[in-house]
């Protein structure tokens, strides 16, 4: 994804290093997903792993060495995940560029509509070098998220993804 609303508090300041860089942050529940890898590693460790395809467990095959952390990567940390807030903590929107950083590319704002026009009138980045219209904007943040950019096979146009979401 490219571009994704994620809902937060109000007072949500978004973390920066000590030089004053944001910090990137995956989006999602770090609990679920801790949960998830500790499952994953315990079925590995009795010879089964998670099919991509439906999500059931299967033998490991032959070229499955090693531990569950040399085939899947290390186990999630809390530090790399956006807070678990509660439904009713996250009242507000804030845009994240999602491609690279997992980082804010806007303030945090009261609602859709808000942020929308905050969006159009600051030529907010909707993809390579495209900006996107306050309605394109308002039909993305209700869709939730968008992709970098739509390349249409037909014709060999180049659209951003949040102006596609918006057809």
């Amino acid at each position: 994804m490219s571009r994704e609303v994620r809902r937060v508090p109000p007072n949500w300041e978004h973390p920066k290093n000590e030089r004053g860089h944001l910090i990137p942050l995956f989006n999602g529940s770090f609990s679920k997903r801790a949960a998830r890898w500790d499952e994953e590693a315990a079925q590995w460790e009795k010879g089964f792993h998670c099919s991509f395809v439906d999500d059931k467990w299967k033998p490991k095959t032959a070229d499955m060495t090693g531990t569950f952390a040399d085939w899947d990567g290390k186990r999630p940390d809390e530090k790399d995940y956006m807070p678990d807030w509660s439904d009713t903590e996250r009242t507000h929107y804030q845009m994240y560029e999602s491609t690279t950083e997992g980082t804010p590319i806007s303030p945090v704002m009261e609602s859709p509509e808000v942020l929308a026009r905050w969006l159009a009138d600051n030529k907010a980045s909707a993809g390579p070098y495209a900006t996107a219209t306050y309605g394109q904007w308002l039909a993305m943040i209700k869709a939730g998220s968008s992709s970098s950019f739509v390349l249409n096979r037909g014709t060999g146009e180049i659209t951003s993804g949040v102006e596609e979401v918006s057809r």
